[in-house]
């Protein structure tokens, strides 16, 4: 045992014990992490992958062969037609709304079935802005979850509205107390939506799920998915971006959106970072799985600790997030502290709560990264409201993970 970061011998014990006890869980994790390395080292190969593709383009970025290889290799990892892969697209919301605009003019309905939409995308859909789906005449419904799960009798029902051209289906739990779908509830989701209005274009917020399973959902029946590459599939080595995969014709419109229409995809300029796009893909296999060995850790150290969490340490799991229900601001804040004292960078900062951009309450956030906001690396933020859940994601290395979360049952630990 060392002791360069000061935790004490009472946690560190803690720590092994819950060690010992999950290690059973993490074998099912190395066999996903080697089902989806082997995936996307097959795609690769079919797309002969060489150190050519690596050199970046300025200006318009015509004729970008690194680029445009990369699209195809994310649509065969992901089981799509085509795929839109993009430094240019700045977070998750930016793709997601990119990716909602392919399939919707003014006139037809976005319909929700996993409830209210992640708080950054609301804007998107009902916000007063200009630009947004309101603002050009989109109306919007939704299908609240029901124990915490899709209402597929509802959701037949609320389906059946002919102007609803779009439904939406949240993979993760984003600021909500709810569980993540798996790839096969989402599919039961599509086939539902399939049999009352099989015209209907169904997209899935993919964002913190990819290459946590062996399927994505675009191999259960969605037409579209959209997330971000400073999440999973960027590996940690990602500086921005992200990514629309699914049918042609509906990337193609979001291309449409992302730049103009009748330019499309077909500008875009690398500025060369594909090299790291293309490696983060290739770790992002075994980082996802580094960060989900992180989450489980956490989820076993702060049941000892009695707190109420989700999932538990022993339950499957279909996205990278651990939530931890706190009840009260002040362990929430202590839990944040610690997480930030282990990170690499910016280790010496204090998390605040502030006024975020897209966000309602007050949001406190950890995160020491070497790409600013990069949630595959260790992060926990949470809306400052009852109950006080912090939701706690990434982790590059476990050992380094471990280490943070350590620091963070340390801080709550002493001020108990």
């Amino acid at each position: 045992m060392s002791n360069y970061l000061g935790i004490s011998e009472e946690i560190y014990a803690l720590g092994q014990q819950a060690e010992r006890e999950i290690m059973p869980y993490f074998t099912r994790l190395d066999e996903t992490c080697d089902h989806n390395t082997e995936k996307v080292l097959a795609a690769f190969a079919k797309n002969r992958v060489s150190d050519n593709l690596f050199a970046g383009t300025t200006g318009y970025g015509y004729d970008d062969h690194g680029r445009d290889t990369l699209d195809r290799i994310y649509a065969d990892i992901f089981g799509a037609e085509s795929a839109l892969v993009r430094i240019g697209i700045v977070n998750g919301t930016h793709a997601l709304s990119c990716a909602m605009f392919s399939a919707v003019k003014t006139g037809d309905t976005v319909l929700s079935v996993t409830g209210p939409a992640y708080d950054t995308l609301q804007n998107t859909i009902t916000g007063d802005m200009c630009g947004s789906m309101k603002n050009y005449g989109i109306g919007y419904k939704q299908v609240d979850l029901k124990n915490g799960l899709p209402d597929l009798p509802a959701i037949a029902q609320a389906a059946q509205d002919t102007s609803i051209k779009l439904v939406f289906i949240q993979r993760s739990r984003g600021y909500a107390v709810r569980e993540t779908l798996s790839c096969a509830q989402i599919g039961e989701v599509c086939n539902v939506v399939r049999e009352v209005n099989p015209k209907a274009v169904i997209m899935v917020d993919n964002c913190y799920g990819e290459f946590v399973e062996t399927i994505e959902p675009t191999q259960v029946g969605a037409d579209l998915i959209a997330g971000s590459l400073i999440k999973n599939p960027g590996g940690g080595l990602a500086p921005t971006g992200g990514y629309v995969a699914g049918r042609a014709d509906l990337v193609e419109n979001a291309a449409y959106k992302l730049t103009a229409p009748g330019i499309g995809g077909e500008c875009g300029c690398t500025m060369g970072q594909n090299r790291l796009l293309y490696q983060g893909l290739f770790m992002a296999p075994h980082t996802t799985a580094q960060a989900l060995k992180t989450a489980i850790f956490c989820a076993k150290i702060m049941e000892k600790l009695g707190y109420e969490v989700s999932p538990k340490a022993e339950e499957p799991r279909h996205d990278i997030i651990q939530t931890i229900a706190f009840g009260a601001p002040e362990p929430l804040r202590r839990f944040c502290e610690g997480i930030q004292a282990g990170a690499p960078v910016d280790s010496f900062v204090t998390p605040e709560p502030w006024a975020m951009p897209g966000y309602e309450d007050e949001v406190i956030m950890a995160a020491g990264a070497f790409v600013q906001g990069a949630s595959i690396e260790l992060s926990a933020d949470a809306p400052m409201r009852e109950p006080y859940v912090c939701y706690m994601q990434g982790g590059l290395t476990y050992s380094s993970g471990k280490a943070g979360i350590l620091l963070a049952a340390e801080r709550i630990k002493n001020h108990q």
